[in-house]
């Protein structure tokens, strides 16, 4: 019986790498979390709103390209080096026991070969853009290194995941601009950042018992009850942020009714979420695809219905 008959025997879902890669490579595909693109489109997201922005609809399809493409590998090499500094509590928490590094299906040393490969790549797709652009994506990769740590040092490693995952705001408007344009990245940015307190605060719920054990620090530890009361602030701050820069660049109304939308869609998962149930935090936390697509949307249909 063949490995891939063994897992659907036991009940197992195989994913796309399992079915179609060759089996010496998976484990570095499940190390990028390859089969898990929902952490590739919050890293994105930023970016292409921003490039949504201010590129030229005539070039926006190559942009996004672009983007989208440096999103998948920074977001895998980010995996990875969070997997290569937590290989030792992932054997202790339920959810992550069974990832690479932790099962070693990977050596340490492996880990970071196939690190190096995907920063190569990633950051290879923005050295077409001006030094300014390459600089700040170089600066992205050190705070990326950094974020494993802050787990460890404070129950707020969500606001640096914020710092990080924002990042692409600020990418967007220099790429096209040569500069960090204030009235485009600003805004995006802080509504990124509070964007992701709110849905990473959701998601560090479903760990939050082993993480507490482990000795792993998080919002969700930090705030307890209080968690709905703190992310309904922080889904304020986001949508605030996203109200007033589009009132500062005088976007049309189509992106206003679509921010309404988004904001529906933050709203039911701030209430809705059942915090003491993993399973639910992960289904929300994972619906966050269709906020960010929801303001892109709306960016543009704003630019073209001005």
């Amino acid at each position: 019986m063949s490995s891939k008959e063994r897992q659907q025997k036991k009940g197992k879902q195989l994913s796309w790498i399992e079915m179609y890669l060759p089996k010496e490579v998976q484990p570095y595909a499940h190390l990028a979390r390859l089969d898990k693109p929902i952490g590739i489109w919050l890293l994105a997201w930023p970016a292409l709103w921003s490039v949504a922005l201010v590129a030229d609809f005539g070039s926006l399809p190559k942009m996004l390209a672009i983007f989208g493409w440096w999103a998948v590998w920074i977001r895998g090499a980010g995996c990875t080096i969070n997997d290569y500094f937590d290989r030792d509590f992932d054997k202790k928490v339920e959810r992550t026991k069974s990832r690479p590094l932790a099962r070693d299906a990977v050596s340490p040393a492996q880990g970071l070969w196939w690190l190096a490969l995907q920063l190569l790549i990633g950051l290879g797709a923005l050295y077409q853009f001006n030094i300014l652009t390459l600089a700040l994506a170089i600066v992205h990769v050190l705070f990326v290194f950094a974020y494993p740590l802050m787990k460890r040092i404070t129950f707020w490693p969500q606001a640096f995941l914020g710092v990080i995952i924002s990042w692409g705001a600020l990418l967007g408007s220099s790429a096209l601009k040569g500069s960090v344009v204030p009235s485009i990245a600003y805004p995006l940015y802080i509504s990124s950042f509070f964007w992701t307190l709110v849905y990473d605060t959701i998601y560090a719920h479903q760990d939050k018992v082993d993480d507490a054990k482990a000795g792993i620090k998080s919002t969700a530890l930090r705030f307890g009850d209080a968690t709905k009361m703190w992310i309904t602030w922080f889904g304020v701050g986001c949508i605030a942020a996203l109200f007033l820069g589009g009132l500062i660049i005088n976007i049309g109304l189509p992106y206003y009714v679509f921010l309404a939308m988004a904001t529906s869609q933050l709203s039911w998962q701030i209430f809705t979420v059942d915090l003491s149930s993993p399973l639910d935090c992960g289904r929300k936390f994972v619906s966050n695809r269709w906020f960010g697509a929801l303001i892109f949307t709306g960016i543009l249909l704003g630019r073209l219905f001005p």
